[in-house]
C-alpha cells in the first residue's frame, strides 16, 4: 500500500515537471527555474504528506478524532497479508501501559495504540460519553492507522469490552479480537448482585465505587452498562484470557463470588465469535500484558496468524 500511494503522488507530480520542462522550453531561463523550484516544493510536500499518511507512521502523534485530539503511536511496518494490530488499554491506562507488549509485536508486526479521550495525552471528553461514543473514536483511529487493511483489536479490561461491541459492526473491517480480562458484559450487574445494598466495611466500599466508576464518574466520562446480550462478529479468531491470580477473592466476604461472576462473564464473551477460545494465565492478575507479557503476545499473534490465513 506503501509503494502505491506514494508512486501515484510523485508520478503526478514528476508529470507536472515534464509539463514545466516543456513549456520552459518556450520561456526564459528565469521562468524555467522559477517553474523547477516550485515543483521541487510540492514533490518534497507530497512526500512529507504521504510519508505521515497513518499506515506509514511511526511513533506517537496527536490524532484529530470524533471532536478532538487523541494519542496515537505506531511501530512496525505494514504488510498486505497481515492485519494491523491495534492494542486497547483499560480504564485508567494511557497506551504507556502497553508500550512493552507493543514494541515485542512491532518487531514482525505493524502494532498501534491510542489513548481514550481523558485517558493519557488525549483531551479531555466534552461531556458524558457512551461505549458507542467510544467506537466512533475508535473508527476514526483505524482509518488513519490502518486505512482500508483488516485489524486485530486487543484490549484489555474496558478497552476489551469497547472492542467486542464494536467488532459485531465492522466486521468488514475487524478480523480477529485478543481480551486481556476483558470487563465483564455484565459487571455492574454481577457487582450489585453479589454485593448487597445492604454491606458494610469493605464490600460496602466496592460496591460505592464501581456504581459510580460504570455510571461515569472516571477520567473518561464513561458510562458502561450491563447488558447480558453478545452480538456475535461472526467466526473471527478470538483469544479470551483470563487472570488467575485471583485478586479479587481478596475482598473481604465477597471476594469468592466475585472472582466467579468475573469467571462467568469471561465465558460470556466466547459467544462474540464462533471460532474463540478461553485461557488463563495461571500466574497473572488484571494486568495480563504486564504480569505475563509472553502470554499477551502469543495470544495476539494465534490471533492474527490466524486472522492472516
Amino acid at each position: 500500500m506503501f509503494r502505491t500511494v506514494r508512486t501515484t503522488a510523485l508520478s503526478a507530480l514528476c508529470c507536472t515537471l515534464a509539463g514545466v520542462m516543456l513549456v520552459g522550453c518556450t520561456g526564459t531561463s528565469e521562468e524555467v527555474e522559477a517553474g523547477l523550484n516550485e515543483v521541487e516544493e510540492e514533490l518534497d510536500a507530497a512526500a512529507e504528506e504521504v510519508a505521515t499518511e497513518g499506515q506509514l507512521f511511526t511513533g506517537t502523534k496527536m490524532l484529530e478524532a470524533d471532536g478532538g485530539s487523541v494519542q496515537v503511536s505506531c511501530s512496525g511496518t505494514p504488510a498486505e497479508d497481515r492485519p494491523v494490530i491495534v492494542l486497547m488499554a483499560g480504564m485508567g491506562d494511557g497506551l504507556d501501559t502497553m508500550a512493552d507488549l507493543q514494541e515485542t509485536l512491532g518487531e514482525d508486526e505493524r502494532v498501534c495504540s491510542y489513548d481514550r479521550f481523558g485517558e493519557g495525552e488525549s483531551d479531555q471528553p466534552d461531556g458524558p460519553r457512551t461505549v458507542e461514543d467510544a467506537g466512533q473514536t475508535l473508527t476514526s483511529v483505524l482509518d488513519d492507522v490502518a486505512g482500508d487493511q483488516s485489524v486485530v483489536l486487543a484490549g484489555h479490561s474496558l478497552g476489551g469490552l469497547i472492542a467486542a461491541r464494536y467488532a459485531p459492526d465492522h466486521q468488514d473491517r475487524v478480523t480477529g479480537l485478543v481480551m486481556l480480562d476483558a470487563t465483564s458484559p455484565t459487571m455492574l450487574d454481577d457487582i450489585t448482585g453479589v454485593i448487597p445494598e445492604s454491606a458494610t466495611g469493605e464490600g460496602a466500599e466496592v460496591r460505592a465505587q464501581n456504581i459510580a466508576v460504570f455510571e461515569g464518574e472516571n477520567p473518561e466520562n464513561i458510562t458502561v452498562e450491563s447488558d447480558a446480550e453478545i452480538r456475535s462478529a461472526g467466526d473471527i479468531p478470538t483469544e479470551v484470557v483470563q487472570h488467575g491470580v485471583e485478586y479479587l477473592g481478596e475482598i473481604a466476604e465477597y471476594g469468592d463470588e466475585l472472582e466467579r461472576v468475573w469467571s462467568e462473564g469471561q465465558e460470556q464473551w466466547l459467544e462474540v465469535s464462533g471460532d474463540s477460545r478461553l485461557s488463563t494465565a495461571e500466574e497473572s492478575a488484571h494486568h495480563i500484558h504486564v504480569d505475563q507479557p509472553d502470554v499477551a503476545v502469543d495470544a495476539v499473534l494465534s490471533v492474527t496468524d490466524r486472522a492472516a490465513s
